[in-house]
């Protein structure tokens, strides 16, 4: 990978990591990613944009071997991925100082030994002159998705630098997007694994980010948007509170019981007019789990019993939609038990984050028999009488 020009003095850098397929030991990478830092070079000082994750520090040293002298690396965000890469460059450029958030120094101090006086801390709409007409903006967005995040506007070229926000796991030679549905799935499924948690305090920084003047958005992974209104409009449609008419159901089943009683319930539901995700939770892609999550107005779990508990794999799931905090406004459980079930308890102590409602469970002995079908047939009617009262069937039929 060799460092590009988008514009005159700023260049594109980072690495591409064409193989990774797993990201913090959980994240599925289906299409590999990419570690972007970018170069801005004004008449008096020349800025690093952050880095690159460690196992590709060569690269980056590489690209920057003619650049005789670094003033300034700014680390918008302290995860090593960016970051890991900063001791390396603060070696080879010892007057080099890390521009960053205060919170993300002390980040840095722990997570990679940064000594202190290599910082130089910034607030929220400070202000850098590069010299030649180049200054650097620092504006502060923190919980995209780490409480130390922060963006960079080049007000000159009207760039924004954004590092995660807006970003997608994608391994192209593309520096801008031309593939527009391949990295709005990619941009979605990256939202929905890290940034859906914090989606309310995202729509704060929403607002600010649109108060710019931006020619081009550069995020620290996958390719940069030269129309930044796509991305811009996908995440407000993202983080718009008011769900889908959808319904996710991730489910497991060990003897076939509880996979009839979803296949029944799948029919219901779309004789009733609702779209149905079904995710089975033994082969899935977690990351499809969570994209289908981001829309979605209810979650139905199907959920058999291992002795008198969860089945593990459905209490990942239950576990999986709790920490991500879709905005789902409904959520139930269906499954089958041997001799005793406490399951619905459990689930439901699962998702205290969700501010859900709880509809009727359906929960069998053994085989499903007619009486459990009717059951199932009336949770379909719950959902779509909930979905009719909170104006999600409304909204849609706007669309």
């Amino acid at each position: 990978m060799l460092k590009r020009e988008i514009r005159k003095n700023v260049m594109m850098m980072g690495a591409v990591d064409w193989d990774r397929r797993l990201f913090d030991s959980l994240i599925p990478l289906p299409d590999g990613t990419s570690y972007n830092a970018y170069l801005v070079t004004g008449k008096d000082k020349t800025v690093l944009l952050d880095t690159v994750d460690p196992a590709m520090t060569g690269v980056l040293m590489d690209q920057l071997q003619e650049i005789d002298k670094i003033d300034y690396l700014v680390s918008h965000h302290a995860e090593q991925d960016h970051s890991g890469s900063i001791p390396a460059v603060l070696e080879k450029h010892p007057q080099c100082r890390v521009v960053c958030t205060p919170k993300c120094r002390d980040m840095l101090m722990d997570h990679l030994g940064v000594d202190s006086d290599r910082f130089i801390t910034v607030e929220d709409g400070d202000t850098m002159d590069l010299g030649g007409g180049y200054q650097l903006k620092f504006i502060h967005t923190p919980w995209v998705h780490w409480p130390e995040t922060m963006c960079t506007y080049l007000e000159k070229e009207r760039i924004l630098f954004s590092c995660d926000f807006f970003g997608s796991h994608l391994a192209t030679t593309d520096m801008y997007v031309t593939d527009p549905g391949r990295v709005y799935e990619a941009a979605k499924r990256y939202y929905a694994e890290i940034m859906m948690p914090f989606r309310k305090v995202i729509t704060r920084n929403l607002d600010k980010v649109e108060a710019l003047d931006i020619d081009i958005i550069a995020p620290s992974h996958g390719p940069m948007y030269g129309d930044p209104q796509f991305i811009i409009d996908a995440y407000r449609e993202w983080v718009d509170p008011m769900p889908k008419n959808q319904v996710v159901i991730p489910y497991v089943s060990m003897h076939g019981s509880t996979e009839m009683m979803v296949k029944h319930l799948i029919s219901a539901l779309a004789q009733r007019g609702i779209s149905v995700s079904l995710f089975e939770l033994s082969s899935t892609d977690i990351g499809k789990l969570a994209i289908a999550l981001v829309d979605a107005g209810t979650l139905i779990l199907g959920a058999p019993t291992v002795h008198v508990g969860v089945h593990p794999l459905a209490h990942y799931g239950a576990y999986l939609a709790n920490i991500l905090r879709p905005k789902i406004r409904f959520a139930s459980v269906v499954g089958s038990y041997g001799w005793n079930s406490n399951a619905v308890e459990q689930v439901a102590g699962l998702i205290p984050w969700l501010k859900v409602e709880i509809l009727d469970p359906v929960i069998c002995k053994g085989r499903p028999e007619e009486e459990d079908f009717q059951a199932l047939d009336r949770l379909a009617d719950q959902v779509l009488d909930a979905h009719k009262k909170s104006g999600i069937i409304r909204e849609m039929q706007k669309v």
